[in-house]
């Protein structure tokens, strides 16, 4: 399918990882057409998306992935081809306590649109005599619906047993299986990805690397769940909207596909690196002082003090990690950006773009907790 030809239908898209695919999609193709479907809920910021807002070929509209005749109205109006599903509560310390709004979103609202794009990519022309044209409904998931792993295991592959151990995990599971069950019961041309821990520009503070960048610049503990010991696989999040755009590309309906970084960390080996290169920012470029004087650690050298180790989470997985074996042989995917120059990336947005995130902060950063 080439991308300049395709309508394209993105849910989520004034989320993290949806924003970084808009820009990345309509930067390539910039006579693309593409649509965002946003309810704009406390983690979706439009502000992400301000770059588009006046361009013929863009539209954002503001609405639930769970109001099916809205979904189907935008798949007709607009002629989607290609619908790329984002949409998700997706904070796992949040599914915890709350689990209610992540069955809503991630199962109800997923199963909702796979309605509308049934309805209106196969019902409808059946119904007139007509076959299905070309399209894709393509559902962007997580590596822990696979559980955890332990330090000397393999990395997951697609065979790979379900084995959610949070709300979060168990609902982005469920939603995974819908769209299987929606490609193998009625034919709808599916394909699934399921990322690792994702960083890069647009992400909500409370996740691991923004939330230490920022408390970092406003001088805040440093919340570590128990032993940091926990390890996660760090994928750039434009490796990630690359593989989508390579997963769109290819002739693979029906498959899943696991996407990584092949950067595996500790969570507190994570931190002081973060800690370090934010350090080395300071004493590099003394301007920053200026630019952020709450951040005193930063500015002596002494960023790691602000580690604090709170109690660990209810459940917590100790390992993610990914198998890409079968992306890289299927479409040819490997990450482009190693740990240290995604990090610097990273570090280099947020810093330059204070105007976007500062909003975003409760007024006490320091009692979040991060992954």
């Amino acid at each position: 399918m080439p991308s300049s030809r395709l309508n394209v239908l993105v849910t989520g898209g004034a989320g993290f990882i949806g924003a970084n695919f808009v820009h990345f999609w309509l930067e390539k193709n910039p006579q693309a057409k593409l649509i965002v479907l946003d309810a704009l809920t406390y983690a979706g910021n439009r502000s992400s998306l301000a770059k588009w807002e006046s361009r013929s070929n863009f539209q954002f509209v503001q609405g639930n992935i769970c109001d099916q005749p809205l979904v189907e109205s935008l798949l007709l109006k607009h002629d989607i081809d290609v619908l790329v599903h984002f949409a998700a509560e997706s904070h796992v310390d949040r599914s915890i306590p709350s689990p209610d709004a992540f069955i809503e979103a991630n199962i109800m609202g997923t199963f909702s649109l796979l309605k509308a794009a049934k309805a209106i990519w196969l019902d409808k022309p059946a119904a007139a005599g007509l076959s299905a044209k070309a399209h894709r409904f393509h559902h962007v998931s997580t590596d822990e619906v696979y559980g955890t792993l332990a330090a000397g295991d393999s990395a997951f592959t697609e065979q790979s047993t379900y084995a959610p151990n949070s709300p979060y995990a168990a609902s982005k599971a469920a939603s995974d299986h819908l769209v299987r069950a929606y490609q193998q019961t009625y034919g709808l041309q599916v394909s699934s990805s399921n990322c690792s821990n994702c960083y890069g520009p647009f992400q909500f503070p409370e996740k691991l690397i923004p939330l230490i960048i920022t408390n970092i610049l406003h001088n805040r503990p440093i919340p570590l769940f128990g032993d940091g010991q926990q390890i996660r696989d760090w994928l750039y999040v434009e490796d990630h909207v690359r593989a989508i755009e390579l997963i769109l590309q290819g002739d693979i309906t029906g498959q899943r596909h696991n996407i990584g970084g092949e950067n595996e960390w500790k969570n507190l080996d994570l931190v002081k690196y973060i800690c370090c290169k934010m350090n080395q920012l300071f004493q590099a470029k003394p301007e920053l002082s200026q630019q952020f004087p709450t951040a005193l650690a930063a500015r002596n050298n002494e960023s790691e003090k602000l580690i604090t180790h709170v109690s660990d989470r209810a459940g917590h997985d100790r390992r993610y990690a990914v198998n890409i074996n079968r992306a890289t042989e299927d479409f040819g995917y490997r990450p482009s950006e190693t740990f240290d120059t995604g990090i610097q990336r990273t570090l280099e947005w947020y810093l330059a773009n204070q105007d976007w995130w500062q909003p975003l902060l409760p007024e006490t950063a320091g009692g979040r907790e991060i992954s």
